[in-house]
């Protein structure tokens, strides 16, 4: 049997979780249909625009390998799983503005279906298990709409989704069918109110939210135990995919895991096919750790910075204590109304002023901000929406303009705080040669940096610091429980319960 810290026998250093995978209300959706209808009623009526036709969006479609017929696990497309909360593929649905009606589409499966997949359900399953008032199949919809729809003298209206991401500057795709020539489109209203309605949380929401990260956290302290030199990191990736599946009934993550040590700790998105979680752990590295499940639709996105042998060096925990003030203290500022922008230069500010403290830079802070120095080191946004999607949209609301500055371009949302928003607080310290080399040569910001003092820093990595954190009305309430402060790290890595015992 492996040591207290890590290494050993996975499920004798994995204590059993606390927690049990809960079961998700449909009336939640049911909520947010409401939610959308009566802001879409709202819009219509301020625009004097009748209140009639059909909100209609296509669910996602089952997705093979390339020409093979082998078929990737399917996840809901999001703005549908919002609404509907289906998680099967194939289907449409809409919701009928004048009687607030929600109607399902369901694929009409082949009968050999149920020899190969299982159960063909019948309609009045979808109907009782997605609590809406009418299910159909898809091959029926033009029909049904034009039934439904009562001034027979028009053709009938539809609101589809189609609207810009500008999270990924990509493009929602508005639902496609036969027979689209019998009815009127509306391309435009749609997507940014219901883009709207996602940005603010529901209780019911808040709740899975919160399991995600509960889960989540306790993966990463599992992380934590286990990690030792002589592994690889995709092994700390299987730790945590496997306690969130095992113990959380978490089959997908939110994102593709990022687990990178010493030097790839200062690649921001590492992890992906071309930088595949594969180098072996060395004893002084310090390892970055974003990785987050997903239950019924919603997300977490957490990181842990720590060291692999369990005791922080003195640079590491100058840096890793300077992303950890700025992380708390953007928490402790954060409440309806405060500018994210503002949250993002207090974090830079933050990070500058202990860096300057430790000779890694050197001169005025506040002339350091006005030249953009902090995005030298923190490159990324303080943080994101989250929700159904890790990276939720509705951060540039229309009129809303991305900055252009750097580090603050970066930003993925520049709201004021609302309560009820779910955001990610995430500052981080790199030492990153692509943008440390150019900045060298930057007489503006040069003047800044102690090079002699840089030079030593220049294979460390970074650290990141993420919780997911609640608007409320009083301030703002961390969902995420990881061990943070440096002690607390250590004594998790040696074994001590979590939360420690006081």
């Amino acid at each position: 049997m492996g040591s207290a810290r890590g290494g050993g026998d996975l499920a004798m250093a994995s204590p059993p979780s606390t927690l049990s995978p809960p079961v998700v209300p449909m009336d939640l959706h049911v909520s947010n249909r409401k939610k959308l209808l009566d802001s879409l009623r709202d819009h219509l009526s301020a625009s004097s625009r009748p209140s009639h036709g059909f909100v209609l969006l296509q669910g996602g479609e089952e997705q093979t390998r390339y020409c093979t017929d082998h078929i990737e696990l399917f996840r809901q497309e999001s703005y549908f799983a919002y609404l509907f909360g289906v998680c099967e593929p194939g289907f449409y649905g809409a919701i009928d503005i004048s009687t607030g009606k929600s109607i399902l589409f369901a694929p009409r499966l082949p009968a050999d279906y149920a020899v190969w997949l299982g159960e063909i359900k019948p309609l009045s399953y979808f109907k009782e298990r997605y609590m809406v008032d009418l299910v159909f199949y898809v091959d029926e919809m033009t029909q049904t709409l034009q039934n439904l729809f009562k001034e027979k003298e028009n053709k009938p209206l539809l609101y589809m989704l189609y609207g810009m991401n500008t999270d990924s500057n990509n493009y929602s795709k508005p639902a496609k069918f036969e027979g689209m020539e019998n009815f009127e489109i509306d391309l435009n209203t749609l997507h940014p109110i219901l883009t709207e309605c996602r940005v603010i949380k529901s209780e019911q929401e808040l709740s899975i939210i919160q399991y995600a990260n509960d889960v989540s956290s306790e993966a990463h302290i599992q992380v934590m135990r286990n990690a030792k030199a002589g592994m690889k990191e995709y092994q700390l990736e299987s730790i945590f995919l496997h306690h969130t599946y095992m113990y959380g009934g978490c089959r997908h993550n939110s994102y593709t895991c990022i687990c990178a040590t010493g030097h790839n700790s200062s690649v921001l998105h590492y992890g992906h096919a071309a930088a595949p979680n594969d180098k072996t752990l060395e004893d002084g590295d310090i390892a970055l750790m974003d990785m987050g499940a997903e239950y019924h639709f919603y997300g977490s996105d957490i990181t842990c910075s720590f060291p692999i042998n369990g005791k922080f060096t003195k640079d590491q925990t100058i840096i890793y204590n300077a992303v950890l003030q700025a992380h708390n203290n953007v928490i402790s500022s954060m409440h309806p109304g405060v500018s994210w922008v503002d949250m993002h230069k207090l974090a830079e500010k933050t990070i500058l002023e202990a860096l300057n403290k430790a000779e890694i830079v050197q001169g005025n802070v506040d002339e350091m901000m006005a030249e953009r120095v902090g995005a030298v080191f923190m490159p990324h946004g303080l943080g994101h929406l989250l929700g159904i999607d890790t990276h939720d949209p509705g951060g540039y609301a229309e009129g809303l303009e991305r900055p252009k500055e750097p580090g603050l371009s970066s930003l993925r949302t520049v709201r004021e705080l609302k309560e009820g928003m779910v955001i990610t607080v995430e500052p981080g310290c790199y030492f990153i040669e692509a943008l440390l080399i150019p900045a060298a040569e930057n007489p503006a910001i040069t003047k800044f940096l102690n090079h002699e003092k840089l030079e030593k820093f220049r294979k460390f990595g970074g650290v990141r610091i993420e919780s997911d954190v609640c608007v409320t009305a009083g301030g703002c309430r961390n969902m995420t429980n990881c061990p943070r402060e440096t002690w607390e790290i250590e004594a998790v890595m040696a074994g001590a319960p979590w939360p420690l015992k006081k």
